[in-house]
């Protein structure tokens, strides 16, 4: 279904760079997983079909996608293969009854069990050794799901700074944007009040919320541009 503006609220809305900026997976390598690519002649298909088509053939995220990418690259990083992922979300979407199960409350118990009877198929031995090991699974999970909030069994408000920085990345609110979440107002955006206006305070002032809000917001959007550089 090709979605408009006007129907996006709730289910948030990033570009590959804007999602690299908030999840640090390279843009290029969400572009292909999510398109598909072809290496050699040989073709891959889509980790998943994501959530958003605007008609224009470029590739977006909703939400649920951003929290889907941080599990599956997780796994990835830990020498997963990209098809054994593919294999392990269409596994895992029936007995979940749902199409992103990597980034759900469900997968978290039974993922383990769905990853080693994919692997016994192939008869590799590579992702079964990863799961030997008691704590990786756990860690894996643990990682990619960290400061998430969720609604039943699926993912409703990330607080991507943990939640005692106050920042929040909600679907429901500025599209899915990091706010801060007294206020509201979007960090880049008061972050960007900082320098246009000349401090804290004067940021504060002109967007009448309190200085430790912009404080808040400044120094989560540095600490994105830190990890980025």
């Amino acid at each position: 279904m090709i979605l408009t503006p006007s129907t996006l609220l709730g289910i948030g809305l990033y570009t590959p760079a804007e999602a690299e900026r908030l999840i640090q997976v390279p843009a290029g390598k969400i572009s292909r997983w999510l398109k598909g690519h072809s290496i050699k002649g040989k073709q891959y298909e889509p980790l998943w079909t994501p959530q958003i088509d605007l008609g224009d053939e470029h590739v977006y995220l909703g939400f649920r996608d951003l929290m889907e990418m941080r599990t599956a690259n997780a796994f990835i990083e830990k020498g997963v293969s990209a098809i054994a992922i593919r294999r392990a979300i269409a596994e895992a979407s029936t007995l979940v009854d749902d199409e992103r199960p990597l980034s759900t409350t469900k997968f978290k118990t039974d993922g383990r069990d769905i990853f080693l009877e994919i692997v016994g198929e192939d008869g590799g031995t590579r992702l079964v050794d990863i799961f030997r090991k008691q704590y990786a699974f756990e860690k894996i999970i643990e990682r990619s799901l960290s400061d998430v909030e969720f609604a039943g069994i699926a993912p409703g408000r990330w607080w991507p700074a943990s939640r005692s920085k106050g920042i929040v990345i909600d679907p429901a609110r500025s599209f899915g944007q990091p706010i801060d979440e007294e206020t509201g107002v979007p960090t880049a955006t008061l972050a960007a009040a900082v320098g246009a206006e000349g401090s804290i305070e004067a940021a504060a002032r002109a967007w009448q919320v309190k200085p430790s809000a912009v404080k808040r917001a400044a120094e989560f959007e540095s600490a994105l541009l830190q990890r980025a550089a």
